[in-house]
Parts: C-alpha cells; structure tokens; sequence
C-alpha cells in the first residue's frame, strides 16, 4: 500500500484519559482511509516558522477490508512540548497535512501461534486496530492471543474498555494490564517484568512491542535470553519529541 499525502478535517477530541486526548479525523475530500491495521499517519504540524512532523499510530479497527471513513489517534499530553500545543489547541473542522498510511508493525501470514502483545502508553493504540483482524484469526485459524499493556494507574488505562469487552467475547484472548504506579495491585510492576512470568514458547509464540524503547529494549534482551529470534519480536519504539 503506497502513501500518500492528504488534507484531515478534526471531527471530534475528547480526553480519555487524564493524560491522553482521543482525536478522530477523516479526510478532507471525503475518501475512506485505507491502512492496514498496525501502521501509522504522520502529521505536519506549523509551528512559528516550522513544520513539526509528529507521527501517530491509527487507533481504530478496520471494520471493512483495510479502509475506514474515520480514524482517531491517541495523543499524549506533553509538558511544554510544541507538538502538545498545537494538537491540543485545535477545534472541530480545523485542517491538518497528513501523510501515510506508513509502517510494518502489523500482523503477517503466520501459521497458528499465540501472539503476545505488549505495550506501554499509546503503544497500544495498533492493537486496537488489530481487533476485528484477531477476531478472525481467533475463530478461524487456531490462534490465541494475549495483550499486556503497562500504564502508571488505572486511571491511565487507555481503550481498557474496548480490550475487556474483547476478551469477555473471545475465550483465547486474555488482557493482562500492569500498573507501574499501584503497589497495592496484583498487577503491579513494569509490563516487561510480566514476560518473565510467562512460558514463553520461542518456536510458537511471536511478541509485539510497542511504546516505550527502554521497555522495547528490555524485552528484547529476555527474550533472545530465552530463546527467541528476530521474526518472532516484531517492534515499533515511540521516541518522545517536543
């Protein structure tokens, strides 16, 4: 699927957490938004007298063959980040220069295995994207899956509800948050410190990474520890700008 550049009209924002803000966008001359469920947008951004390029992973579940008429991004808030005070300042129907759809953090033609899904943050926004593509490969070719997503609090818990729901549906997917800032919880922890409680199984299991690089690199080495190669870690690391 080749890229291409494209004018988004904001439709809606609303936070979603205390720190995330929810941005929903379709394109400006109407057409269905074609991507595959796992890429990312790239946005330009003026800024005094620049052009900021922030890229954002695309959030939402194709419910037709790779195409949607609207797409949100999760967005975190950063303090005094440039890129923060644009998108956070803008209103319903306000233009944004766009290119993409961009990446290969996605779900390949794999034979039946579990899918061990990690991620820290709007890491997750991808798997969200993945859902109805789970859902198939769920029913139809023996696959299970499980996600893991690492926040300060539940407070922080972005799209938990979508992920619950899921799992309440889907009786080989699992949702197993981990929460860095709540010591009183079962959970409590760093999301990578969770692998190690896992039996991770390098021949049939394939881990996805993304958010943090530091957890992205941690992870990584427990699991080459362990056994795994490279076509089993599939990673996508979301480096913080201003």
């Amino acid at each position: 699927m080749s890229h291409q550049k494209f004018n988004l009209i904001l439709n809606s924002r609303e936070f979603i957490t205390p720190r995330v803000m929810k941005f929903s966008l379709a394109r400006e001359d109407g057409a269905c938004f074609e991507y595959t469920p796992g890429q990312f947008i790239t946005l330009h951004l003026p800024w005094e007298d620049m052009v900021l390029r922030r890229s954002y992973s695309i959030a939402t579940p194709a419910l037709q063959a790779g195409s949607a008429q609207e797409i949100d991004i999760a967005v975190t808030a950063v303090e005094s980040g440039r890129a923060t005070n644009v998108m956070f300042n803008l209103r319903p129907g306000d233009r944004i220069e766009s290119t993409g759809p961009f990446g290969r953090f996605v779900l390949r033609d794999d034979p039946p295995v579990r899918y061990v899904l990690v991620a820290t943050g709007t890491g997750v926004s991808p798997y969200r994207a993945m859902l109805p593509e789970l859902s198939k490969r769920l029913a139809e070719t023996g696959c299970s899956a499980r996600l893991m997503l690492g926040v300060r609090n539940r407070e922080e818990l972005l799209f938990g509800a979508d992920f619950e729901a899921f799992s309440e549906a889907h009786a080989d997917f699992d949702f197993a948050p981990a929460f860095s800032r709540e010591p009183q919880s079962g959970c409590h922890g760093y999301v990578q410190q969770h692998l190690a409680r896992l039996a991770l199984d390098p021949e049939r299991d394939i881990v996805y990474l993304c958010g943090n690089p530091d957890m992205i690199d941690e992870a990584v080495v427990h699991l080459k520890a362990t056994g795994f190669n490279n076509p089993h870690i599939r990673r996508e690391k979301y480096v913080s700008s201003n």
